[in-house]
């Protein structure tokens, strides 16, 4: 179960749209003390039900200037830096029966269906709002120092946050089809001479604010996503 405020630790079954889905009411953090064989556990198990297309979601902070709080980026790619220091839910042996030892990670997020969305988001007049950019994983739990946060906008990211990527990656190794979106809930400070701090209650109030939208979007995703070629109603 996660501890995590927001993050209720259910799994939802169900039909939405005329399709069979499964739903993570909340997720598990590298954060919470979890090996990230746990935190990506889920993954797999909807793999052997036979899911097909795999939606995640997040709350993250803002590292682009032209973000704000309440923005929802459509996820283009990410930069897995637990990754890079060995924190890599493929570590050890390979699990033959889900995917291969390499798998390539360039096109971890699903191009048509970021169209498919872009598309959706300008019929429900949610272009103003709607971003697609770069998402970046930290450890966490503490929010970033502004030294790290003017590190992670250099190497090109637009927002930052303490999931989702470990969970990405054991989905594209199982060939699942990804789409992924971030919530931007908060500007991260990138300037020492302004006083913000950032907290978990604002990050919850913006998602609150946010929520109808969100569901609005992905409903609409969901309905649509077989329009897409190679994926079908699960």
């Amino acid at each position: 179960s996660s501890a995590v405020p927001g993050h209720e630790g259910r799994l939802v079954f169900g039909d939405l749209k005329e399709k069979a889905c499964v739903f993570m009411q909340g997720r598990f953090h590298l954060y919470e003390g979890y090996s990230l064989c746990k935190v990506t556990f889920p993954v797999r198990i909807f793999k052997l039900l036979g899911v097909e297309t795999i939606i995640v979601t997040n709350a993250s902070g803002g590292l682009c200037k032209d973000f704000k709080p309440g923005d929802i980026m459509i996820i283009k790619d990410h930069i897995n830096l637990p990754g890079f220091a060995g924190q890599h839910p493929l570590c050890g042996p390979n699990e033959e029966r889900f995917g291969i030892r390499f798998p390539c990670m360039s096109d971890a997020y699903n191009k048509d269906l970021r169209k498919l969305a872009l598309d959706i988001s300008a019929q429900l007049g949610y272009s103003d709002f709607v971003r697609e950019g770069v998402y970046c994983m930290v450890s966490g739990p503490n929010f970033e120092t502004i030294a790290e946060a003017r590190m992670l906008h250099i190497l090109g990211s637009d927002s930052v946050g303490m999931s989702t990527i470990p969970e990405v990656t054991v989905a594209k190794h199982c060939g699942l089809h990804v789409f992924g979106l971030s919530l931007i809930t908060n500007k991260v400070s990138l300037d020492y001479s302004k006083e913000e701090k950032v907290n978990h209650e604002e990050v919850l109030a913006v998602c609150k604010m946010r929520a109808e939208m969100l569901q609005n979007l992905v409903n609409t995703l969901i309905a649509k996503c077989d329009r897409v070629d190679g994926i079908n109603s699960n």
